[in-house]
């Protein structure tokens, strides 16, 4: 007679850190079934967690909170000794800023966090690394839990890289693209197929890579998606000198099944609290590492990305005569891409605070990210509405994409502006409708119809 092998009961879920990715993983634990309990050291975070208040905007995530809150699957702690006795398995969720004065990452939250898990440990678990560090980390993580755990208690740490988008992150979470288990045993991986059970069921693919494969997946995807927009916006560059159309050109590119059409809207550049730091820790560690290849390349793209805010900024001062001083110019867009409140090194932020330092009398506006740029800089001016932003402005600048701009009826806001032009940072709007509406219409890599073409190209094409 056979015996049926008992099932395990369903493994409790911590996870340290409720930012940005803590609090959007937490809540699709619990979405997929599971107890969890979120770790965070500010009590005003975690007081308004269990509110089901979110502290950034991200679509769906203060339902699910809220939901999970009430069904008694979710809740949030700042008592780390807590959740680690009540859980089996451990998320560390935490952010890995930028050093200051440096290019490298800081590892003081991951490093805490892995010491803190390993030292309240008070049965055999599994830790899990989720936060985008440099390759190496976690080795050195295994190290700081083994030499942290209490007697008579086990941890396997592992890693299992985010790959979530601002915007869509309750989504990427619940059905994601790919799952990675890196330097997992045959017990750890089982643990975490069983977590992701859900997904695992309904197609998601799984790779298990050794710790260091892991590790670099994350940010090479950014860097990845960093150079293919760096790439588009120098081709951009080509396209104004030779009176070409950007826009097109990526339509046409985009068919290639090579090379594909998303990530090649030339335009203002990445920004956020991702790509940026990512490639930039990724280079600091590839010259640890001796790969010089790779620092040069992203050294490259990280230049060609800033240079795009100047561009911005020059169309700005060329379509006030030089000058901005005492101009009054309409900001569309703080945040660094839409559907998000982070302005993170946003380049819609950095290019309105720079023509505020120039003299100019700046308004932003910004359907969801007006409270997080107003901390930021707070010496703006900050509107309530597309047409308050523009009102009487001498020049309009489109700098995130909302469809709220991109949907503008150009023949209302001509009425209410100073000066019909508008700068179209993000290759967004309709030009040919703005333009029919009376607007002078500046877009990056496409020349307006009928604008000549430079001389020396001419004179190279054999037209004189």
């Amino acid at each position: 007679m056979t015996t049926k092998k008992k099932e395990q009961p369903a493994p409790r879920i911590s996870v340290i850190g409720t930012g940005y990715l803590g609090a959007t993983h937490a809540a699709a634990m619990a979405e997929l079934g599971f107890d969890v309990i979120g770790v965070d050291t500010d009590q005003s975070k975690v007081d308004a967690l269990r509110d089901g208040r979110v502290p950034f905007f991200e679509p769906g995530l203060p339902e699910l909170i809220t939901e999970h809150v009430a069904s008694g699957r979710l809740n949030f702690t700042t008592d780390i000794a807590e959740a680690t006795a009540l859980a089996d398995v451990h998320f560390i969720c935490v952010g890995t800023p930028q050093q200051s004065g440096s290019f490298a990452a800081n590892l003081s939250y991951v490093e805490a966090a892995a010491r803190s898990i390993a030292q309240n440990m008070t049965h055999d678990g599994v830790i899990v690394g989720k936060s985008t560090v440099p390759v190496g980390t976690a080795a050195r993580l295994r190290a700081i839990v083994a030499a942290e755990l209490p007697d008579g208690v086990s941890a396997e740490l592992v890693w299992n890289p985010e790959f979530l988008r601002e915007g869509k992150a309750v989504e990427d979470t619940l059905s994601p693209d790919r799952l990675v288990f890196g330097g997992t045993s045959e017990r750890s991986e089982a643990v975490l197929r069983r977590i992701y059970a859900t997904p695992i069921e309904t197609g998601t693919p799984v790779l298990v890579a050794d710790l260091p494969t892991a590790e670099l997946v994350k940010v090479s995807a950014n860097a990845f998606l960093a150079t293919k927009i760096s790439f588009i916006n120098a081709i951009a560059e080509v396209c104004d000198a030779a009176g070409a159309d950007v826009s097109l050109l990526a339509d046409a590119l985009g068919h290639d099944v090579r090379i594909g059409r998303q990530f090649l809207n030339a335009g203002l550049g990445f920004g956020g609290g991702c790509l940026p730091k990512d490639i930039r820790a990724l280079m600091h560690r590839s010259s640890e590492l001796g790969a010089h290849a790779a620092v040069g390349l992203l050294q490259q793209v990280d230049e060609i990305n800033m240079g795009r805010r100047q561009r911005v900024i020059d169309l700005a001062l060329e379509a006030c005569g030089g000058s901005v001083l005492n101009r009054r110019i309409g900001v569309l867009g703080a945040a660094f891409k839409p559907h998000t409140d982070d302005v993170r090194d946003s380049p819609a932020l950095n290019v309105a605070a720079a023509l505020h330092l120039r003299g100019a009398q700046v308004v932003v506006y910004d359907p969801e990210a007006r409270a997080t740029a107003q901390r930021m800089f707070p010496t703006l001016g900050y509107a309530d509405s597309v047409e308050e932003a523009v009102n009487g402005a001498d020049v309009t600048v489109v700098l995130t994409e909302w469809p709220e701009f991109v949907e503008a009826d150009p023949a209302a806001l001509a009425a209410i502006v100073h000066g019909k032009t508008v700068i179209d940072a993000r290759n967004c709007l309709d030009a040919t409708a703005w333009s029919r509406a009376g607007w002078a219409v500046h877009v990056m890599g496409r020349v307006p119809e009928g604008a000549p073409i430079a001389d020396d190209l001419a004179a190279l094409a054999g037209v004189r």
